[in-house]
């Protein structure tokens, strides 16, 4: 165990601590700020996917927002179990998607397979198949080696998709509130104390925050 100590000399340390926190903390927002502003590589491949609605588009996958998401999601004979226990740990959707975000699982697996799962998970993510498809390999998410677990970021202008980000392995393993995956995006939180580019529409924070069965269409 540690080591332990009286209240007083308790408070000092976590004083200390704290300190470095705190700079931590404007280290990472920083550099959220650095992913904000990389540079763009558009998307031109005609991706094909197998949902619940049947065949759908990269496009699609927005469900008419600027952004998305992807969750490389290993399944390819079986269900990885480090995947299913970061969909365990995913929020709620509907707040990703007030900041004009949206989120997907992709898998390798045939979708019956995904489907299955799905539901013996319990889980409302929309979750798409790219069997078939060069869609992993081209995004990284399927190597010689095998299945990658990873994150894969977009974001559209009209019709056009570009590949703004993408992380794997330990990268991806800080991801947990919606904060986290929104700071993935071009666009982060979208609130106004963030270092963001002229072009991306900002709210003060806490404003655009209600509870899941609150919201408006969104």
């Amino acid at each position: 165990m540690q080591q332990i100590v009286n209240e007083q000399e308790w408070l000092d340390a976590q004083q200390s601590f704290l300190v470095k926190e705190k700079a931590f903390t404007k280290q990472r927002d920083a550099l959220n700020a650095e992913r904000r502003r990389l540079p763009l590589l558009e998307v031109t491949q005609p991706y094909k996917f197998e949902g619940e609605e049947g065949q759908v588009s990269l496009l699609d996958l927005f469900d008419g927002r600027r952004q998305l998401i992807i969750y490389h999601f290993m399944f390819a004979e079986s269900p990885c179990t480090g995947c299913s226990m970061m969909v365990d740990n995913m929020g709620e959707s509907v707040h990703l998607n007030a900041r004009d975000t949206s989120r997907v699982l992709i898998s390798l697996a045939p979708y019956d397979k995904l489907a299955a799962y799905k539901k013996r998970m319990g889980w409302t993510h929309p979750w798409y198949s790219s069997h078939g498809t060069d869609f992993n390999r081209d995004f990284d998410a399927t190597r010689e080696s095998g299945e990658m677990f990873g994150i894969n970021v977009f974001i559209r202008d009209g019709e056009k998709i570009y590949r703004s980000y993408c992380t794997t392995q330990r990268g991806a393993e800080y991801l947990g509130s919606n904060f986290t995956y929104l700071d993935l995006t071009p666009m982060g939180r979208q609130e106004s104390w963030e270092e963001s580019p002229a072009w991306v529409p900002q709210t003060p924070p806490y404003q655009w925050w209600h509870k899941r069965d609150e919201y408006p269409e969104v």
